[in-house]
């Protein structure tokens, strides 16, 4: 059997073009680097689909024109306990304390923020602005950092995903990277010192062979979409929804393993609770005993992780004819109540709930919102106030559709993974002995980054890129 073809010599070898792969790829060729991106698919990947927000502070431009006022030091604060327990501590401190100049970064790609602060509540606000909230300024944060928002969109309506890849993508092109779309992985190359310096890979239906005489960096997400890797370690997102591009099959990470690499925190997931946090920050949220468990006013993958890893389902958004009416209805996401009554003592017999739990759940709230202070969560007093018939219920497991046949397959729940192969703040894929394997990086999703068990919105994208910047750097010997 003859010997693959060499498709290419270069400098570095980015494999995966999302977010991280694209800032690693566009890094190296600005260090003097000669790189070659290679993507299964096409460039973009989950980062393409995603809302496209960047958890981003410290003093940003775009935080100043709000008028806003932050600092590494909170940023650092309310992260350090939203993504734990037990965060990457050094990721996370260079990530806080760089934010502005990665900030500065986007920007420089063309990515512009329009001036403006969404001052509610919701996975994807339905409008423009620039700057939202993400849980900064809901207990129990508030009782540890003075609440600054984060959250950065892109100038676009709906999802941003896909504009910040577009000029990612033109970026890297433009600055001489070998882009090479089609072209699946199967393995890394090793010389006889262990040191990685090149990939094997199938394009067009040939083996081909990709020479990396620097380094080799890993950026091919996270590993959702694979059930065997997901039985093994995330069992939490057996049965429910993948938020990916379809390819999140943990093919990075293994190939990262095989070379001599180790895993880190790979138990660790983001989960989305198909509500709508407009609606129920004006009510409550219950779980299938009746019970509410948490301060509906929170980033809403935490009220997600809070009712999928630790209350029994289903779960439920109560809210009455006010909450549903205060909320425009283009910003309900096409949710329709399971069941509108006029007594809680109807809702519990249509809804299977033990007879009284609603109504002593709904007595409880009613009496601490009548005193202005929630005795139990502490939801802030803005959205408290006392719920009166009638009731509507809303069922999560009906996902973001009117009939409930959505994309998220009758649980309601949809989710991704967030750990991975462990690195240096460089991106160094790193051996059970904590040392670095000789010419292997690897960023983004298919890493464990910044996070310990807690997610907020604009942090895959913000780190991903963030160290995915660093990798490139450190490959081209920089």
């Amino acid at each position: 059997m003859s010997a693959p073809m060499v498709e290419a010599d270069a400098d570095v070898v980015v494999v995966g073009m999302g977010c991280a792969g694209a800032a690693a790829a566009l890094e190296a060729a600005r260090a003097g680097a000669r790189v070659v991106a290679l993507d299964r698919a096409a460039p973009g990947g989950s980062s393409a689909v995603s809302g496209g927000e960047l958890y981003l502070g410290g003093g940003t431009a775009l935080q100043q024109a709000c008028g806003v006022d932050d600092d590494p030091d909170l940023m650092y604060a309310y992260l350090h306990e939203a993504l734990g327990p037990h965060p990457d501590e050094d990721k996370l401190r260079l990530y806080c304390d760089g934010s502005v100049e990665h900030f500065e970064w986007f920007r420089g790609l063309g990515i512009t923020f329009n001036p403006s602060l969404y001052d509610g509540v919701s996975w994807l606000p339905p409008t423009a602005d620039g700057l939202m909230w993400l849980g900064e300024n809901a207990w129990p944060f508030t009782g540890l950092a003075r609440p600054v928002p984060r959250g950065h969109r892109p100038a676009t309506d709906g999802f941003g995903g896909w504009l910040l890849m577009d000029r990612l993508t033109t970026a890297v092109r433009e600055a001489g990277v070998d882009v090479h779309p089609d072209t699946r992985v199967t393995g890394l190359v090793q010389d006889d010192s262990g040191r990685v310096v090149g990939v094997r890979a199938r394009r067009f239906g040939e083996d081909v062979t990709y020479r990396a005489h620097r380094g080799v960096v890993i950026a091919t997400g996270g590993f959702a979409d694979n059930a065997e890797m997901v039985a093994d370690h995330a069992p939490v997102l057996i049965g429910h929804s993948v938020v990916s591009d379809g390819l999140d099959d943990g093919s990075g990470i293994r190939l990262g393993v095989a070379a001599g690499g180790t895993l880190r925190r790979m138990a660790s997931t983001q989960v989305a609770l198909s509500v709508v946090p407009a609606l129920a920050v004006r009510g409550m949220l219950v779980d299938g005993l009746g019970q509410r468990f948490v301060n509906e006013d929170v980033y809403p993958g935490r009220f997600s992780q809070a009712a999928v890893r630790h209350r029994p389902g289903p779960w439920f958004t109560l809210v009455d004819e006010r909450g549903w009416e205060d909320v425009p209805e283009r910003e309900r996401w096409g949710v329709q109540p399971a069941v509108v009554a006029e007594t809680l003592a109807e809702v519990e017999t249509e809804l299977g709930l033990p007879p009284g739990s609603l109504e002593d759940t709904v007595a409880r709230y009613n009496r601490d919102a009548a005193a202005g202070e929630d005795s139990l969560f502490h939801k802030d007093p803005r959205w408290l106030r006392p719920l009166e018939a009638p009731y509507a219920i809303v069922d999560a497991t009906r996902g973001f559709d009117p009939e409930g046949t959505g994309s998220r397959g009758g649980t309601g729940v949809s989710g991704f993974t967030l750990g991975g192969l462990r690195t240096s703040v460089d991106g160094e894929v790193l051996d059970a002995s904590g040392v670095p394997v000789p010419g292997l990086y690897a960023a983004g999703r298919a890493t464990s980054g910044i996070h310990g068990e807690g997610y907020v919105s604009g942090t895959s994208l913000g780190d991903g890129t963030f160290f995915g910047r660093r990798a490139g750097r450190a490959a081209a010997g920089c």
